[in-house]
């Protein structure tokens, strides 16, 4: 079976044999959206026995999250799918702008840049990764993820509810019902990762409380075909605002490419609670007054309602149960965080997982998954919704006062056009709301600046100062806890990026020209503990070359410091010189970060090869 061409026929029979397999669950993951899926692929690669237990039939049945920005494209290039993302996705530059109009056909009342298209920030989307955004709807992710994570072992059970669980020192009991013989069963695993989404029944089986408030607004959202190539293509964006002063309001419809130009996303915020009661007609009239062109043909593929919600679990971990995505944290898609925070959540908690569960570590080591992607998820919500909030100034902006008449609300909106004092304040005013909306649209340093404190990170008493805004502009760094900085290296046959270097289900030690002594040390300490500590040197004449010399000065260690990198690529501790003793500070680092006063494993164990590469 191709991973790349994934079809109901082709999973139902590469799935018999393994139904009929001995069940035995190191890990049960519950939901099959990126969040399950992602987990269950990560753990594969590490060789853990994963089970994902869903209640769906099938992959996600519309687009639903998008945007995949370019820390989650980091990911996917390290767990091996990259290429086939890139394939089923719509480039960066197809992502160009957010569009404002009165119409698909009518007068454009301005744009803002969107997604690291911005000519003037551009340098530092290519500085900051060697990847790119692009845009991949969920119900074209979702079949990559899950083909590759049964290509390497795990097992998906499709219409299988969850109940109840009940959890002990050894494992957890997960109780489900068979949706297609009705049959009860109790399955056993040693950990459970929630990843059942915005209503989560695992959370509330283990009893999780949330910080925040939900229900903020009703949201519906209108899948349908249109062929709009002759209205877009030529002015390329992922979300187009159509906004329109009828009689009975102004009205604001949210319509975003889902893959160009024929497929769409709507969402009519100017309905509220009456886009409940859409029908597919109702629905086709209302696009047809946003595009403005009764030639183009349109057809509704489904109908979609959900909530806004702002809220973020006050901890992630309740004993063996793991909360992840959608079930930890709930908020609206603006920034595009939502599938984002999920992948990323899975990157975090898998390598710990399979460290504890293959006796590399102690369960210490799991309490670090909350302390360090909690607070994230408490950005990500509160940033979500401040940029939903910050998008309500558009409409007043335009002059169009919902609780003014039709006609004040016509003559303020032609101000826009007119050669007066009032509409320079009128235009003024516009432009500076539109250029706000890069905390929508450009907040680099929210999807690139996380830097985690935990006893997985070891301290080196430096504080981290950011030069500029840390929501709007990545800064690079070193900082203990960051993610490892993207510099170009390689030699006279290769070209790599860094962090093609490091993860990779391991840990890797990072040095310099005059780092051999922290390379032997390595050998010692992986040795001792039975655990695999690749190294790296790079610099003139290194494994590999600093070709620009961005790593030397990125690095913001000496030529004789060392990076100790997670198997997630952030930094689990950075010295910046030759310490006196290399092997007792590595092997003390490593005792930390993994708790392995707990771990059970013998220091004589031999090193066993990592699954996955």
């Amino acid at each position: 079976m191709k991973k790349d061409n994934l079809t109901r026929e082709s999973w139902s029979s590469a799935t018999q044999h393994i139904e009929g397999q001995a069940a035995h669950h190191d890990v049960i993951v519950i939901g099959s959206g990126p969040t399950g899926v992602s987990t269950a692929l990560m753990l594969a690669r590490h060789g853990i026995q994963v089970t994902v237990i869903t209640r769906e039939t099938w992959v996600a049945d519309s687009p639903r999250a998008h945007i995949t920005n370019q820390r989650t494209m980091e990911v996917l290039r390290a767990i091996g799918v990259e290429d086939q993302v890139k394939q089923k996705a719509a480039p960066r530059e197809y992502m160009a702008s957010q569009v404002v109009a009165t119409a698909f056909n009518g007068p454009e009342l301005g744009r803002a840049w969107s997604w690291g298209n911005n000519p003037a920030r551009q340098g530092e989307y290519l500085t900051a990764s060697p990847m790119q955004g692009c845009d991949i709807p969920q119900d074209r992710l979702e079949p990559i993820l899950l083909g590759e994570a049964a290509r390497l072992g795990a097992r998906i059970r499709f219409q299988t509810s969850f109940v109840s669980l009940d959890q002990d020192d050894d494992g957890v009991d997960v109780h489900v019902v068979d949706g297609l013989t009705g049959k009860a069963e109790t399955l056993r695993a040693q950990y459970v990762v929630a990843a059942d989404g915005g209503r989560s029944p695992v959370a509330k089986a283990v009893g999780a409380t949330f910080e925040g408030e939900s229900g903020l607004a009703d949201a519906f959202n209108i899948s349908f075909t249109a062929d709009l190539t002759h209205l877009v293509a030529h002015r390329p964006g992922s979300l187009y605002e159509i906004i329109q002063n009828r009689p009975e309001g102004p009205t604001r419809a949210m319509i975003r490419m889902v893959h160009p130009w024929t497929e769409w996303s709507a969402s009519l915020v100017y309905l509220g609670k009456n886009q409940q009661s859409l029908t597919p007609e109702t629905a086709k009239a209302e696009l047809q007054r946003a595009i403005g062109d009764d030639s183009v043909e349109i057809t509704i593929k489904g109908l979609f309602p959900w909530r806004i919600n702002r809220l973020v679990a006050e901890r992630y971990d309740y004993d063996r149960v793991f909360l992840a995505g959608d079930a930890a944290h709930r908020h609206p898609p603006t920034n595009g965080l939502g599938a984002n925070t999920c992948i990323q959540d899975a990157f975090n908690i898998a390598w710990k997982l399979a460290y504890v569960l293959k006796g590399y570590a102690g369960p210490g080591l799991l309490k670090s998954y909350s302390t360090e992607r909690q607070p994230v998820g408490s950005q990500v919500v509160n940033r979500a919704v401040d940029s939903w909030k910050l998008g309500t100034g558009l409409i007043p902006a335009l002059g169009l006062i919902p609780t003014n008449s039709y006609e004040q609300r016509e003559a303020d909106f032609a101000q826009l056009a007119e050669d007066s004092e009032a509409g320079q304040q009128r235009r003024a005013h516009l432009r500076t709301v539109l250029d706000e909306e890069s905390y929508i649209f450009e907040a680099h340093g929210v999807e690139m600046n996380q830097v985690y404190t935990s006893d997985a990170v070891i301290d080196d008493g430096t504080e981290l100062v950011y030069q500029r805004d840390p929501q709007l502009y990545i800064q690079p760094t070193s900082h203990p806890g960051a993610r490892i900085p993207h510099a170009w290296i390689g030699d006279a046959t290769k070209t790599v990026s860094t962090l093609d270097l490091v993860g990779q289900e391991r840990f890797t030690l990072l040095v310099r020209d005059r780092g051999q002594e922290w390379i032997d040390a390595a050998a010692v300490v992986s040795t001792k503990l039975g655990i695999q500590i690749a190294t790296v040197k790079i610099g003139h004449a290194g494994d590999v070359q600093d070709l620009y010399g961005d790593f030397g000065r990125r690095s913001d260690i000496h030529e004789d410091g060392c990076l100790l990198v997670r198997p997630d690529q952030h930094i689990a501790m950075r010295v910046q010189q030759l310490a006196d003793d290399p092997v007792n500070v590595l092997y003390q680092a490593m005792l930390t970060v993994l708790d392995r006063e707990n771990a059970q494993l013998d220091d004589e164990v031999v090193l066993t090869p990592l699954a996955g590469r």
